[in-house]
């Protein structure tokens, strides 16, 4: 068995283990009353649409029932137009993924274009392999305190996104934990993927109650029990579950997502009707 299944299994067994509780205590951990107000998607999910037409493929995805976006590149069109093509179809950019070498290359200009769109959040997506030692995570840590000092001053939030690798331990440290420590909570927020929390093992539940309120934003993604992405409601991830922790975890915005789908409108349309429905 692999170290990424028996990974998997604990995690299935703690939070089993914890609904279970739950439930013999007599109080459930949630009540089925609630719906989410906003539906967003990461429109790193519709890139193959984003490429051919950015306008058609945001009236598109108003159209399947999202409210919010979160972008992932602008393909060649200014903040002006990417404004003004929000304000045509009635979608809030609520957030921006970009990489770390943007920020290398001119801070003030990739915070200032952010600004301009009228995002709230701007976040770090993805380490190369090369980025990952604890000494760069120690170094990342410090530059992201700056970023978000930065950020700060144009009303912005910084984050950061998660895979699993920051879940590997080196000499007995975890990344993610080294970045929660060392990262002043003021100064970054960060948004948990709740597939590639759990394809590392690790339970997310444990992380809300260490570090309540860091957890602004999730990609919402899911999974099946042989570890294939699908559109949410396709898999067996309990999202009623960690959305009835959304107070503790600091949740104020949920990212569908899906990295590879075969249909990407299907995807994102599918993952909105199971989350229109689904109730915590």
């Amino acid at each position: 068995m692999s170290e990424i299944e028996m990974n998997r299994r604990k995690f299935m067994l703690l939070t089993g283990a914890t609904l279970a509780a739950g439930c013999v205590a007599g109080s459930p951990l949630y009540a089925g009353e609630r719906k989410l107000k906003n539906i967003s998607i990461q429109l790193y999910t519709v890139r193959d649409h984003m490429k051919n037409s950015v306008s058609e493929t945001l009236k598109a995805i108003a159209g399947f029932g999202y409210s919010e976006v979160e972008f992932a590149g602008y393909f060649g069109h200014s903040p002006k137009d990417i404004k003004s093509m929000l304000a045509d179809v009635g979608l809030k950019p609520v957030s921006s993924h970009v990489g770390i070498n943007e920020f290398r290359k001119d801070m003030s200009a990739t915070l200032d274009h952010a600004a301009e769109v009228g995002h709230d959040y701007i976040s770090i997506p993805f380490l190369n392999k090369k980025e990952r030692t604890l000494d760069h995570y120690k170094a990342h840590a410090d530059f992201f305190n700056k970023i978000g000092e930065e950020a700060n001053k144009r009303g912005l939030r910084f984050g950061y996104h998660n895979h699993q690798f920051e879940f590997e331990v080196t000499d007995g440290v975890t990344p993610y934990d080294l970045l929660l420590e060392r990262i002043d909570a003021d100064k970054m927020q960060f948004t948990m993927d709740l597939f590639w929390i759990r394809e590392a093992g690790r339970d997310p539940f444990d992380y809300f109650a260490k570090h309540p309120g860091r957890f602004e934003q999730c990609h919402v993604k899911d999974m099946t029990a042989s570890g294939e992405m699908v559109a949410v409601g396709a898999g067996e991830i309990d999202f009623a579950k960690i959305f009835a922790a959304s107070e503790q975890a600091g949740f104020k915005h949920y990212h569908v997502e899906h990295d590879r789908p075969t249909d990407s409108f299907a995807s994102a349309k599918t993952s909105a009707d199971h989350l229109k429905k689904l109730t915590f």
